[in-house]
């Protein structure tokens, strides 16, 4: 991470806990979910309640930097309360709280395009959430990477109060430059620098994409702008979800892109027209062998904490396509993908990430840009006419 960023964010959270709203109708879940907020050093419970009415009445007072939102509850349900919740809070970062089901999934997917920041599926049964490390983990990262991002953007956004500067004519001599101060430290939204690579020279066979925290979003909004590029080639995706939330997320894809978006299956060919949903709780490869290019899935351990993880689809693309290979880095918590970006790299393929200005969390992509994996680092909204560039042959 780069230092000045870390000290900024740091400098934002020591003296000011995160704030944390528990909204669920189970007992047993809010006094869980408070306990381990209460445990961290740069977090406090704001609130716990039973209704997301209870939630809508009490926001203003709480004043929470995040919420965690159950969507099953009496008198007024998760999905209903969040866009009363935005309306009063625009910046609030609220994180839906779903059971690992299809309706829960569906669910938790409409919350994220009426502008919930993500979303964490619940265990199954109050023993599993009480035992569960994984669970514990995931949550307190989320609610601690979005906590921080909605201050981030709260400094950034605040009007300076330093007063205004006093005018004293003095006589005219060269001045003494003195170090500028970090732009995170002196209260300026920072602009890290990043080293670019040049875009490979071979036109693309196959577009990669790996995201995470807000990636949902992201890839509606990509998918839909590429048509011209999937019909040319193979477009395999990597997004951190459970499974059946993958299921879901790739019905959605199809619909969007108006393309035969899956699930994929292991041994399935990979062809041009297509686009391959890593299934979750398994990790996607690509191989070659002599019938052409086909989907891998394997059950081997998480990595990076995540099943499916980006690494091994990017890894194994370099492999396959090597400097044919094109991948993109959208919004996400962590460091996943940038030991297969560097895999990419090596092999001479070209690397897109998603900038932190249109990032939900610019964790994923500024670890590639950092790293000087990439060939460029855009806006959301840049990323897909770069994309179709590319695969018209137009290099600049």
């Amino acid at each position: 991470m780069n230092i000045a960023l870390a000290t900024a964010d740091r400098a934002l959270t020591a003296d000011k806990p995160i704030r944390v709203m528990v909204v669920d109708d189970a007992v047993v879940a809010r006094s869980l979910v408070a306990r381990w907020v209460d445990a961290e050093p740069d977090m406090m419970i704001a609130a716990s309640l039973r209704t997301g009415r209870e939630a809508i009445d009490q926001i203003d007072s709480a004043d929470p930097d995040v919420v965690v939102l159950d969507i099953e509850m009496p008198e007024l349900d998760g999905i209903s309360a969040l866009p009363l919740l935005l309306k009063k809070k625009r910046d609030l970062m609220v994180i839906m709280a779903s059971a690992i089901t299809r309706r829960g999934a569906e669910v938790s997917l409409r919350a994220l395009s009426l502008g919930a920041a993500d979303y964490i599926p619940k265990p199954q049964t109050a023993r599993e959430a009480t035992t569960s490390v994984e669970f514990r983990r995931e949550l307190i990262e989320k609610i601690r990477n979005l906590g921080r991002r909605r201050r981030l953007l709260q400094h950034q956004r605040a009007p300076s109060t330093a007063p205004a500067p006093v005018h004293v004519k003095l006589p005219r001599r060269r001045p003494t430059p003195l170090p500028a101060l970090p732009d995170a430290l002196a209260g300026r939204p920072e602009t890290p620098t990043v080293s670019l690579r040049p875009f490979s020279l071979m036109m693309p066979r196959a577009l990669l994409v790996g995201s995470s925290t807000g990636g949902p979003q992201a890839l509606t909004v990509l998918i839909e702008k590429i048509t011209a590029a999937i019909d040319r080639a193979p477009v395999l995706i990597t997004q951190h979800m459970p499974p059946t939330f993958t299921t879901v997320l790739a019905e959605h894809l199809s619909r969007v892109a108006g393309r035969g978006a899956h699930e994929a299956e292991h041994g399935e060919p990979v062809l041009a027209g297509g686009v391959y949903v890593a299934p979750g709780g398994r990790h996607m490869r690509v191989v070659r062998d002599k019938d052409g290019v086909k989907i891998a899935l394997g059950d081997d351990p998480p990595i990076n904490f995540c099943k499916p993880s980006v690494d091994p689809l990017f890894s194994s693309a370099a492999t396959v396509w090597g400097a044919a290979a094109l991948a993109v880095v959208l919004t996400g918590m962590g460091t996943d993908g940038t030991h297969g970006a560097t895999d990419i790299a090596a092999s001479g393929g070209s690397i897109i990430a998603q900038d932190e200005q249109t990032s939900v969390v610019w964790g994923m992509p500024r670890s590639v840009a950092q790293a000087g994996l990439c060939s460029a680092v855009l806006p959301l909204l840049e990323i897909a006419p770069k994309i179709l560039r590319l695969f018209a042959g137009v290099r600049a």
